[in-house]
């Protein structure tokens, strides 16, 4: 008995962050573009790692720009490029590649949607604000970086507010999402990656 009702709990739990999730994914697949910005936050311990950037990006279909502190990444759906200033180098790989390293805006808005789990964990609150707090674990977890994620949304409105990754080597990664835009027009030419514009940069292709 006791067993049988832990399990109707669970599956209750489950139903309704799917069902969250469900009208968060229509609602951002109901946009043809959109803009946003964020803070990250990245913190390890036991490395001493403790960053903390602000990023901005586009997103059209399959097409993103984003700025990530001094980085670029452009993708124009079919390849990706990662434009890292320090280096001066710029690594092209697959669009669908899943080993990214940095969350780009297209992957940070949608990143529920394949390849995990949700649990349903707690009702909060977020700068005031009434927030689902919904728990991702990755159904492989031997392909991934990510020990689980937790995912911040207004229950007002459905927007996601807040991310925060945990990874298998103990760091931690926050997203806030301070400024969201629907529909804002992007011309294509946005997503075209075009080296004259990084003169004495080396493209390193994966």
């Amino acid at each position: 008995m006791l067993f049988a009702l832990l399990t109707t709990i669970s599956y209750a739990q489950d139903s309704k962050s799917q069902g969250i999730l469900n009208k968060l994914s229509a609602k951002i697949k109901g946009h043809t573009s959109f803009y946003l910005e964020f803070s990250a936050y990245v913190k390890n311990t036991a490395n001493g790692t403790n960053t903390n950037q602000t990023g901005k990006g586009w997103v059209k279909g399959q097409k993103y720009f984003a700025t990530y502190g001094e980085n670029t990444v452009i993708s124009n759906g079919l390849k990706t490029w990662t434009v890292i200033k320090d280096e001066k180098a710029v690594y092209e790989s697959d669009a669908n590649s899943s080993d990214d390293e940095m969350i780009n805006p297209k992957k940070l808005m949608t990143i529920w949607e394949t390849g995990f789990k949700n649990k349903y964990k707690k009702e909060g609150k977020l700068n005031n604000q009434a927030v689902h707090i919904i728990d991702l674990y990755p159904k492989n977890p031997a392909s991934v970086q990510y020990k689980y994620i937790t995912l911040y949304i207004v229950k007002s409105s459905t927007e996601l507010k807040k991310a925060i990754l945990k990874t298998k080597d103990g760091t931690t990664m926050t997203y806030v999402l301070t400024k969201f835009t629907a529909n804002p027009t992007v011309d294509d030419s946005k997503f075209v990656f075009d080296i004259k514009k990084y003169p004495g940069y080396k493209v390193i292709k994966d």
